[in-house]
């Protein structure tokens, strides 16, 4: 299996990969400003069913010959602990456009994905242990014969400790010092213009409450990132159940199942609202351009789904680091989102201390790619090393 995993390991490719991926994230949300008199809840639902259930498993069928064996052999707490994760981060998603309707595209992004990339690379080995010990308490069965305190200490240390893993560290807080200048740039911004400036860029832009919004949004959407590192079981079994699947895809099965997770919990909020709102004619009212709403719904889910794609996909590029990507991901989406939100003139009439900070900001994001970069290649030199000490 190490042997299968190594030869794909290839950590420039990796972070392009990522960063491709961030770039998907930052630009999905533009399609919805192509659908015309339909409710929020209306497209969102086409949204999720496109980007949470249609793309991914065409994709993951065309990519992945056994996934219906590997998830009828995968243990069934891994595969509740994904799909626990995938609605936790639907919870989150729910509120990442109201995030981006009060910040706008730009700020919301960096302070939204900020939070979501802090969480979401350093805290997995913590969660999975503890949720796997609150499922063994609530269902039964027979517990781990690891003391909860050492399973979480030894996740913790792959954290730390050699070279590659320290210079990924490095790279996660060069992203997350970057996140904070994106975000001081922000809270300058809101100091300097008059509210009709910052109208005519976000109509109802509300600082206060954007920051509410993306706080709980940024935490709750790491959910993604337990989830999708949640499932190791699973792609060990995609790439050795017949007929396999590649190393490249092997994270696919993972993903559709954190995915219906998100997917079960926009739904059933979507059709609640459609309910509550009277709004379930908007899928068939004549007058509006149904097939146009459709397409850049769907399209809007297509594109957003995209991200965590090549998150999966960029994984095995990066060897035993891999758990950078979803740092690299985050700082990649704020870096593209920010640059959209000075296309879009979010940031038009500040001055020139606002700027600067921006500026810091995003070089500092384009830094950590390249130091998650050079923890990859760090690590496939760490790997290499190996077999010739044991040889030795």
């Amino acid at each position: 299996m190490n042997d299968l995993a190594q030869t794909t390991t290839n950590p420039t490719l990796g972070v392009l990969i990522f960063v491709l991926g961030g770039l998907t994230g930052a630009i999905f949300y533009l399609p919805f400003k192509k659908v015309k008199n339909w409710a929020w809840e209306s497209y969102w639902l086409i949204y999720a069913v496109f980007g949470l259930v249609l793309v991914p498993w065409a994709l993951t069928f065309a990519t992945s010959p056994n996934v219906v064996a590997v998830l009828k052999q995968s243990p069934s707490s891994v595969l509740l602990y994904c799909c626990v994760c995938g609605a936790m981060w639907g919870v989150g998603g729910l509120t990442w456009g109201l995030m981006i309707r009060y910040l706008g595209v730009g700020l919301g992004l960096a302070i939204g994905c900020g939070l979501c990339s802090a969480t979401g690379t350093l805290l997995p080995p913590v969660i999975k242990p503890i949720f796997q010990k609150v499922l063994q308490a609530v269902l039964g069965g027979a517990p781990s014969s690891t003391p909860l305190l050492e399973q979480i200490q030894t996740g913790l240390r792959g954290l730390y400790g050699s070279p590659s893993t320290n210079a990924t560290l490095v790279g996660v807080a060069v992203s997350l010092l970057g996140i904070v200048l994106v975000g001081m740039a922000g809270m300058s911004k809101e100091k300097e213009l008059p509210e009709e400036e910052k109208k005519k860029a976000v109509a109802e832009y509300d600082f206060g409450k954007g920051m509410l919004v993306a706080i709980f949004s940024g935490v709750m959407s790491a959910g993604m990132s337990f989830g999708l590192q949640g499932g190791p079981e699973i792609q060990k079994l995609a790439m050795t159940t017949a007929p396999a699947t590649s190393p490249t895809w092997a994270g696919m099965p993972v993903l559709v199942v954190v995915l219906f997770g998100g997917f079960l919990v926009n739904f059933l909020w979507c059709l609640l609202l459609n309910l509550k709102n009277k709004t379930t004619g908007d899928y068939v009212r004549g007058g509006t351009p149904l097939l146009g709403n459709l397409l850049f719904a769907g399209l809007a889910g297509a594109i957003w789904c995209s991200q965590f794609i090549c998150f999966k996909t960029g994984e095995p590029a990066m060897g035993k680091t891999a758990y950078v990507g979803w740092a690299v991901l985050m700082a990649s989406a704020i870096l593209f989102s920010t640059l959209l939100g000075i296309f879009l003139g979010e940031w038009k009439g500040t001055s020139s201390k606002t700027r600067s900070l921006l500026a810091s900001g995003l070089v500092l994001l384009l830094l950590s790619s390249v130091v998650a970069g050079y923890s990859g290649s760090l690590g496939q030199k760490e790997a290499a090393a190996k077999p010739a000490a044991a040889a030795q």
